[in-house]
């Protein structure tokens, strides 16, 4: 029998028992669609950080403190002396704190709070809607005004004006003086979308946010952020006596970090993804064996009229390969379908279908019918004629 005449009689066999076909190919189906999925989350997520990386400009440097007590304090008129170094073009310094409670009226959230100065939001490359960002007037003074993000506002204020407006910030009356435009999600995973924004020594003396632990600073140009960073190194090894006590990255390398920690977390996944093949595989190689024992009058009849082993073996090798390639083009159908799907469910989430991981899937869905059929057919191709048309 040529290969088509097998595929057929496959095709026949598998239609016979639908049922137990389906339940058969489950695993692959699942890991299938699975490993099309978790890649197509993955490669949205690396789309999206890349994306960020460009809003953020390609000059961009940002320092990190570790540990806690004095020797790890970062002083902020130091830090704003670099502006006058050639290399440098923009520095601001942050404080911050999650899980504010922030009140208007009868509406109360918690929202992340960012305490900085006026260089901030040119350096993120963020845009005022309304009103205005914080001045050097307010970090001079340490006025109690307060910016938010479009989520901010839109929470607490729904379509109103919130220019004007007093909200209560742990307890503290803020003046709203502006609000920001959408932006979604920097490099660094943050968003100033969804935080309170006040100038620096407020945040740190009347809030109690802390001393200084992240610092944003935009280089003159994009060839002068090596020399900066250099500088900036030099000046907080000798500040902490410490390299440990610090992280400064530059663009390149926190868009290098974060697709990095994406792809592993991606291909952990897709690894736990391929288990669920490995049970199908199980699985077809079970129902296989069942078929064997099932069929062995039908072998030995075929081997007793002049059916070579060769002819056997193809028979239950191709029924496995038929069953395990239509759970990869069932899994194919059901990973495509959910990679479409998800971005309704989760609209802050992109994804993208990669055709190439597809097809690989789906090999190695054929791959696993062949690993897992070949031992069944085997054994069915080893029966003799008359031990098989003895059976029942």
């Amino acid at each position: 029998m040529n290969i088509k005449e097998l595929v057929l009689m496959a095709m026949k066999t598998v239609g016979g028992n639908w049922m137990r076909t389906l339940l058969t190919m489950l695993g692959v189906i699942i890991g299938v669609g699975s490993v099309v999925t978790l890649v197509s989350i993955g490669r949205g997520t690396t789309a999206q950080i890349e994306k960020q990386y460009e809003s953020m400009g390609s000059n961009l440097l940002v320092v990190t403190v570790n540990g806690n007590g004095r020797a790890t304090q970062l002083n902020y008129d130091e830090l704003m002396k670099f502006e006058a170094f050639p290399e440098f073009s923009a520095i601001a310094p942050t404080v911050s704190g999650n899980n504010i409670n922030v009140k208007y009226d009868r509406t109360q959230e918690t929202f992340s709070l960012l305490g900085t100065n006026d260089r901030y939001l040119s350096i993120v490359k963020g845009d005022v809607a309304t009103g205005r960002f914080v001045t050097e007037s307010d970090l001079d003074f340490r006025t109690n005004v307060a910016v938010l993000g479009s989520n901010v506002a839109k929470t607490l204020f729904n379509t109103a004006d919130p220019l004007g407006k007093q909200i209560n910030i742990n307890g503290l009356q803020f003046t709203v003086v502006g609000t920001l435009k959408p932006k979604g999600s920097n490099i660094g995973g943050t968003s100033v979308d969804d935080n309170v924004i006040v100038p620096l020594p407020t945040a740190m003396r009347q809030l109690n946010l802390g001393t200084i632990r992240t610092t944003y600073i935009e280089a003159a140009s994009k060839d002068d952020i090596y020399n900066a960073q250099t500088t900036m190194t030099q000046y907080l090894t000798y500040t902490f006596k410490s390299s440990n006590n610090f992280r400064l990255l530059n663009q390149d390398q926190l868009l290098s970090a974060r697709t990095e920690a994406t792809s592993t977390l991606t291909g952990q996944l897709v690894s736990v993804a391929c288990i669920s093949l490995l049970v199908g595989g199980i699985g077809i190689m079970n129902i296989m064996l069942v078929t064997v024992s099932e069929r062995t009058r039908e072998i030995g009849i075929r081997k007793s009229i002049g059916a070579k082993r060769r002819d056997i073996l193809m028979q239950f090798l191709v029924e496995a390969v038929v069953i395990s390639g239509l759970g990869g083009i069932l899994g194919l159908g059901l990973g495509i379908g959910l990679s479409l799907l998800w971005p309704y469910l989760n609209p802050k989430q992109l994804t993208v279908i990669s055709m190439d991981i597809s097809l690989y899937a789906f090999a190695f869905s054929v791959a696993v019918g062949v690993i897992f059929g070949l031992y069944p057919a085997n054994k069915a191709s080893k029966l003799r004629p008359i031990d098989a048309l003895r059976t029942d």
